[in-house]
């Protein structure tokens, strides 16, 4: 059980966020589960259970998301990123992104940022003595908050390139809440040279199971909305969409031929990377 005490129905945190509600699952936690962690609970395990009885692939979906972000954040890194904002982290898992970023250039710097309070605590656990690294509780859909909790931590400098994460969080913000204006004021406030990461569950090449399971998600308190690869490259604004575009996750520049096999649609989500290029003159 995630680290707190469980009362009634929810769990009070230690820490000073807030109390987790037990009622619903949550999708933070689901993917926890699929990914193999520990913090999750009955009323998450339940729902995994359900969506992955319709979509028995399911967990190797998720582990081909956070091997597109890998992937990614290396590329972001070849290329002199060494400060990175990312929302929508989630739970603590295996290869998170200071671990990938560190590992490579030790005096990278991580702010993480995430909605759901158990995320937001385990994050606080794993990142404690890391000076290069931090977390914020915040929503994606209140970029503004976002931008000025990176600025006045003091990790982030704003005027300098950053790799803005968005790995499967978008499609958690439903057209209500016009996330094309959210992710345009995330570039906005981005330095030329930067670099938006964004993987995102799409309805096209799937199949009807695949589809169903996508609506439970309906039961958590963050819905996914599936969007098209056309919406999706949207998002990247006027951004130069690297190579080899907005393609299948498996797709976007994998380690080996062999890690991608004849089906990469079956993984429901298209992932892309784009750079904010130098204004000319």
């Amino acid at each position: 059980m995630p680290h707190g005490e469980e009362v009634g129905r929810t769990v009070q945190q230690a820490d000073g966020v807030p109390a987790v509600d037990l009622s619903r699952p949550s999708a933070a936690r689901v993917y926890d589960y699929f990914l193999g962690g520990a913090h999750n609970f009955e009323v998450d395990r339940q729902l995994a259970e359900q969506i992955a009885a319709m979509t028995p692939h399911l967990p190797a979906t998720m582990r081909a998301g956070r091997d597109f972000l890998r992937r990614a954040v290396r590329v972001l890194l070849d290329a002199g990123i060494d400060q990175f904002l990312d929302i929508g982290s989630g739970i603590p898992t295996v290869g998170n992104v200071h671990e990938v970023a560190q590992a490579t250039d030790p005096a990278a710097r991580v702010v993480y940022v995430d909605i759901d309070p158990v995320a937001v605590a385990h994050s606080r656990e794993l990142l404690a003595g890391n000076d290069r690294a931090t977390v914020l509780h915040a929503d994606l859909r209140d970029p503004e908050r976002i931008l000025a909790g990176a600025r006045s931590g003091g990790l982030l400098d704003l005027d300098r390139p950053v790799g803005i994460l968005l790995a499967g969080v978008v499609h958690f913000v439903p057209d209500a809440d016009r996330p094309a204006e959210v992710l345009a004021t995330l570039r906005a406030a981005a330095a030329p040279g930067s670099f938006l990461v964004i993987s995102h569950s799409t309805f096209e090449d799937q199949p009807q199971e695949m589809l169903d399971a996508q609506r439970l998600s309906a039961r958590t308190d963050t819905e996914i909305t599936l969007r098209s690869r056309a919406e999706i490259t949207g998002f990247f604004g006027d951004w130069t969409v690297l190579e080899p575009g907005v393609v299948h996750m498996p797709l976007w520049r994998p380690d080996s031929p062999s890690d991608v096999d004849d089906r990469p649609e079956r993984f429901g989500a298209f992932g892309g990377v784009a750079r904010h290029d130098h204004t000319p003159g």
